[in-house]
Formats: structure tokens, sequence, C-alpha cells
């Protein structure tokens, strides 16, 4: 298989999707208030989601529909279960990126205040999708992804050269809070499950600017985004427990001020000369997230939308990015100062509704709708079901100590 990269296109916008808040926040923190002790919960949680997240790219290949139509053959329940599910978390999630993007920017360039910065970012996010929708969206990934690699890497060589010891002893939280944030970083380590269903449109998407696309094509595109996100978060935990572990210092709820530690703790150990490099690297991540988050949700609130009223609408997509965007600015306008609180209330729901996004996946991919020879084989089914398992039980285990 001949590489390309103007064949690649849905695996980074998985990527710019995932590499956020569950990066620079989540595996950051963890990093910092555990050292390199959660590794084991990174790696478990990407290994354990993988195959849900590879089954959009499959279903889509396989019968050329997203996952939501793929649902809709399992029953119209399922199709209103997601949209209920996707309506009451996709404005939390919307807010909760765009406040730390615009922190991240208010920091990094000096000036502006975050609700100056939040319009600004919103209304950028917004004209690239109207003017350039997914051909736009697609270019676009794939500069914002590969910079935000690099930069990532050189700030952990830097980070790594600068350390005197590395500590790999791996932790289980013994307290609540601990127990708490732990599930919070598995919800959305390496993203949300629903993104499965993003990743299925975004490759349907592709496939109709370019119908040439293999399957094998699409497959390798999605395992390089994979991996990306996957090296990424082991970037970003590793600058953390490098950079800020045992520092004394706690983070605040508050976006602005949680951009500017985040940057000045890096800086007072790397020096003020890599507040470039850092800042780049956070704020590529978290406008990758608030882009390609702004995308996906109106796509799949209008695709199930139609579905359930059983007609289609052209402005579909419009009508629920201006929705997403004016929820999005008016939730910002009350929860500023609670950007903890947010992140903490989308991330826990995340990981408590992927065991229904991973059964239903695998009942779709595994049975009578999704042609034979594209069905996954004997490993990855049973890495599914472990997957399943792993995912209900921490589940139920949190409702209980929680």
């Amino acid at each position: 298989m001949k590489f390309s990269l103007k064949k690649l296109g849905p695996g980074f916008l998985f990527a710019g999707a995932a590499i956020g808040v569950s990066h620079l926040v989540q595996s950051t923190r963890a990093g910092a208030d555990f050292g390199f002790g959660l590794l084991w919960a990174l790696l478990l949680i990407n290994l354990v989601k993988y195959p849900f997240f590879e089954y959009g790219t499959r279903y889509a290949n396989a019968t050329g529909e997203n996952l939501i139509q793929g649902f809709q053959k399992l029953g119209k329940g399922v199709v209103w279960a997601y949209f209920i599910l996707t309506f009451g978390t996709m404005f939390t999630i919307q807010t909760a990126v765009t406040i730390v993007t615009a922190g991240i920017a208010a920091s990094l360039f000096g000036a502006g205040s975050a609700v100056v910065w939040t319009a600004i970012i919103t209304g950028i996010c917004f004209a690239i999708l109207i003017i350039g929708r997914y051909k736009l969206l697609d270019s676009l990934m794939k500069v914002i992804v590969i910079g935000l690699t690099i930069s990532t890497v050189i700030a952990v060589l830097l980070a790594v050269n600068k350390a005197e010891a590395l500590d790999f002893t791996q932790v289980f939280p013994a307290e609540s809070a601990g127990i708490v944030f732990l599930i919070a970083f598995m919800g959305w380590m390496p993203a949300p499950l629903d993104i499965a269903i993003w990743q299925s449109i975004w490759t349907v998407e592709k496939k109709k600017l370019d119908p040439e696309i293999s399957p094998k094509q699409s497959s390798f595109d999605f395992n390089v985004g994979y991996v990306a996100t996957t090296i990424l978060a082991i970037g970003f935990l590793s600058l953390g427990a490098l950079v800020m572990f045992n520092s004394g210092e706690e983070f605040s709820s508050n976006g602005t001020v949680f951009a500017n530690q985040l940057i000045a703790m890096y800086t007072n150990t790397l020096g003020d000369w890599s507040k470039v490099i850092i800042g780049i690297a956070a704020l590529t991540t978290m406008f990758s997230t608030t882009l390609t988050t702004l995308d996906a949700s109106p796509r799949v609130m209008n695709s199930s939308a139609q579905i359930l009223a059983g007609k289609s609408w052209n402005r579909g997509y419009l009508f629920w990015l201006v929705v997403l965007v004016l929820g999005t600015l008016s939730i910002f306008f009350f929860f500023i100062s609670e950007m903890g609180i947010l992140i903490r209330i989308a991330t826990v729901l995340s990981f408590l509704t992927a065991p229904f996004y991973a059964l239903i996946s695998f009942v779709l991919i595994t049975g009578k709708h999704t042609p034979e020879k594209f069905r996954p084989g004997k490993w990855m089914r049973l890495l599914s079901i472990i997957g399943i398992l792993v995912l209900l039980g921490f589940g139920i285990w949190y409702l209980i100590v929680s």
C-alpha cells in the first residue's frame, strides 16, 4: 500500500478531537499528581477502547453508512437513547474545551480576557466550518496534529534531559478523590466512545471526496490517528510527571488561571524560552479539539434527528451548529469559573455511558447488518468482550464508591 498524506483524513480528525482535555488537562494532571503511577490506566483504557473506535471506520467502509444509520437497524430506541445522551452532554463538552482553549490563548498572547478569546475562537471555528466544511477541516487538521506532535516530543525530550531520576512505580488511588479522578481520566482517554460515531461520519465524508480510498487505506488512516493520540497522551503525562510532580502547586478551576499555571510551571523548569513551544503545543491541542467537536456534534445531531423525524433537512447541519454555538456561549457566561467541575461532569458521564456505546457497536458490527467479510475476527471479538466487561466493571465500581 502506497503511503499518501492526501489519502489520510478521518484518522487525523479523530486525533484532533481526542487530543484535548483528556491529554492537556487530564493526562498532565495525572502526571502532576501521581507521577508515572497512572501509566497503567492510560495504556489499559487505550487498549480496551480500541476496537470500538475502530468499528466506526470498519462499519463505514463496509456499508457506506455512518454508525447512527446502523443503530437504526437495531431499533429506533437505540437512536433515541443516543440522541438524548448527545443532546444532554454536547453543550457541556463544547463549553469545557472552549474554556480551556480561551484560557490558554489569553495566557499565551498576554492580552484579552477569556470571555473575549472564547468569542474569537468560537467565531474562527464557526467560519472555518461554514466556509470550508469537511474539505478544509480535513486539510487543516493534518497540519495541527503534525505540528502538535513535533512540539510535544521536543518538550518531553527537554524535560527528560533536565530530570534527575525517573520513577515508574505504578499506583492505584486509595482515596475517594483519587478514585473520582481516575474514572474521569479514563472517561476521556483517549476520547469518549461516542467519537466512534463521529469517526464513521468523517469516513463517509472522506469517501465522498475520494471514492477510490480502499478499506485498507482507511483502516491505516485510523490506526495512524490512534497511535498518535496514544503517544501524545504518554507525552503529556510524562510532562506532568517530569515538570510538575511534587512541585506543591495546586491547579485552579478557573480556565485562564489554570492556563497560566500550566505554562508557568513548564517555563520555570525548562526556561522562559520554552514558553513558545509549550504554548503552541497547548493551544493547538485545544484548538483542534474545539474545532472538531464543533463540527462533529451538529453532524451527529442532524443525522439522528433526520432518522427520528423520518425526513431530511438540507440546513440541518447549520441549524445544529448555530444551536451548539449559542448554547456553548450561554453556558460559558454562567460557568466560566467552574472549568474543573464542567470537565469532571463531562468526563464521568462519558465513562458511565461508555458500556452502552461499546455494546451497541459490538452488536452491530458482529451482526447481520454488517457484511460478513468486514466483521471482526476472533481476537478482536475477544478484546471487545474484555473491553465491555472492563468498562462496565469500572462504571459499577465508581457508582458504588462515589
